[in-house]
């Protein structure tokens, strides 16, 4: 049994594939949008569901047509990626192709042209003049907090060199108190060794963090998964900073940060990962947000930090990189229809989308020696990663130690139960050669549920994100071509067993961004596109935008990003 197995639909198949997941919605519950402040809820955040417009008639009058295109192109412009982009104009763009370019007919696919159109977007959100997935549409370089930080401003060249922003300052010149909090809060360093300040994190994520537009979903960020997300090596205490009320204790705001080690474009610094910037709903009119970032930018300083990376579905000042959030693979198909995560194209049918998306009983490269890793497998992933990561413009450079944490301690304890053990959140995978016993490739994915509001029937769509991979037939013989052809080849196969060792899991859906090498299997291992971005930010560093989910120069897409936060 081959890859091809699961990625070879007949031509009918194929095209309802195409529209199964053309949008996502991306993430509401911000702090302060109108006054382009910074947002809780978003930093770090993965993306939400989907749900499929309907396609429009090719039968109207072209002068109609026209009209409703320009009109079409206009909502592209004002925020919305190309899942937003309606049927109308992608079918006049393409028609227009045919008519007036007929030597590039063949390259005006449905999918080229959303992407153009996509770039038209990004290139107004980069000057300033349009917001992502519909928010921030008015002009950008209104960022009141924004403006007083060392970030790159919006409509900023490029810098002719890399580099920071601001001097890095020695301790007895940072500020020593903590930043003023409205007299009704005080500051709490949250310990979460103690299961009942654990909690606390978990309950106000789940019940206060990331949302989809119509408040359907919800992450779940499980207890488990908090240990393993903000407890890696040599984690600061200090940097799981809360907000609680004076006069009850209740945790009411959180912001964490850890601690990471970058390579940019050669640059090599320790930073923090700053992530779950997340205030209780009904306190958002307090403006804490701000002031949480101020404090967790003050606690990194007092560590001798000056550089940070952070993520959002909005656009703050400035992207650095902006990636597709997220390319959906359905497993459970007939759920993700009942709690409309997806719908049903016109031309299709529950059954037939389910015959579309139905994979092998078992992965495909188990013969070559795939399983799951263990303890004695984490020099030779330390030692494929570090080389794959190579390939990436800004990259996580993992120790040793750092990949036991990542890659191993996640994976629950007891014995695996239906593709789970106890508390497991993460899934690694290595492919040992059986002659050499060295470590050829690996991949990995973690789970993030999403409660379903509202929804009787479903609790939880239990969703899993391609966190890193690496293989070394990047690495082989050959020029430069015949060696992607040949990674690309190794990868689908890759990811083509992760999807098979998810659904074993019996998870519902697999999620990936347009980053690192993702866009060599996306569209082959069928996961459709949702509409969401992920910009990615760097805190006291500039540098020139890096390839993410358009292509930059010779990079191509993804090419710019091999950062994956949680």
């Amino acid at each position: 049994m081959s890859v091809q197995d699961i990625t070879s639909p007949d031509s009918q198949d194929a095209h309802d594939q195409d529209n199964v997941h053309s949008d996502s919605h991306s993430e509401s519950g911000s702090e302060g949008e109108a006054e382009h402040e910074p947002t809780n809820g978003e930093a770090g955040g993965s993306s939400l569901p989907a749900s499929t417009p309907a396609a429009s008639s090719k039968s109207k009058k072209k002068k109609k047509k026209k009209s409703k295109a320009s009109k079409a192109l206009q909502s592209v412009l004002r925020g919305g990626g190309s899942g937003n982009v309606p049927q109308e104009l992608v079918d006049e763009v393409i028609q227009r192709v045919k008519e007036e370019h007929a030597d590039l007919a063949d390259q005006a696919d449905e999918e080229t042209v959303r992407q153009a159109l996509d770039y038209l977007k990004i290139n107004d959100v980069i000057r300033g003049k349009a917001g992502i997935a519909g928010r921030g549409t008015k002009d950008l370089g209104e960022h009141k907090f924004w403006a007083t930080q060392p970030v790159p401003q919006l409509g900023e060249e490029p810098p002719e060199a890399d580099g920071y922003i601001e001097p890095s300052l020695p301790r007895d010149q940072v500020r020593q108190d903590p930043f003023p909090l409205p007299k009704e809060f005080e500051w709490s360093i949250v310990d979460i060794n103690v299961p009942a300040q654990l909690t606390e994190v978990y309950e106000l994520l789940s019940a206060h963090y990331v949302e989809d537009h119509d408040a359907s979903f919800r992450f779940q960020y499980t207890a488990p998964f908090l240990q393993w997300a903000l407890k890696p090596p040599n984690y600061v205490p200090e940097w799981h900073l809360g907000v609680r009320v004076a006069s009850n204790k209740k945790l009411v705001a959180f912001i964490s940060g850890i601690p990471i080690h970058l390579n940019v474009r050669g640059n090599r610094f320790t930073g923090s990962e700053i992530n779950f910037l997340c205030v209780h709903k009904k306190l958002r009119s307090k403006r804490l947000a701000p002031v949480l970032i101020k404090e967790i930018t003050r606690q990194c300083h007092l560590k001798g930090i000056f550089q940070a990376i952070y993520t959002a579905g909005v656009v703050l000042p400035t992207p650095l990189s902006t990636c597709r959030r997220y390319h959906h693979r359905l497993l459970n198909v007939p759920k993700l229809v009942d709690v409309k995560f997806t719908s049903v194209p016109r031309s299709s049918t529950v059954a037939r989308m389910i015959r579309i998306h139905k994979l092998p009983p078992s992965p495909f490269l188990s013969r070559a020696g795939l399983r799951e890793i263990e303890n004695k497998d984490v020099k030779g992933v330390h030692k494929l990663l570090s080389k794959y990561m190579e390939r990436f413009d800004m990259r996580q450079e993992f120790g040793l130690e750092e990949v036991r944490h990542m890659f191993l301690s996640g994976k629950g304890t007891g014995e695996i139960k239906d593709g789970r053990r106890e508390n497991q959140v993460l899934w690694t995978y290595v492919v040992e050669d059986p002659k050499s016993h060295q470590i050829t490739d690996f991949f990995s994915f973690y789970n993030l549920p999403s409660s379903v509001i509202g929804n009787t029937k479903h609790a939880v769509v239990d969703a899993v994100y391609l966190f890193y991979y690496a293989t070394d037939a990047a690495f082989g013989q050959g020029d430069k071509e015949e060696v992607e052809v040949r990674a690309d080849k190794r990868l689908t196969d890759l990811i083509a067993d992760a999807l098979v060792v998810a659904d074993q899991a019996h998870f519902d859906v697999f999620n990936a961004l347009t980053l690192m090498d993702n866009w060599a299997f996306l569209k082959e291992l069928k996961f459709g596109n949702g509409d969401g971005m992920l910009n990615y930010y760097l805190y006291n560093w500039r540098t020139a935008p890096l390839a993410g989910v358009n292509p930059i120069g010779e990079r191509g897409v993804g090419k710019g990003v091999g950062v994956i936060m949680l």
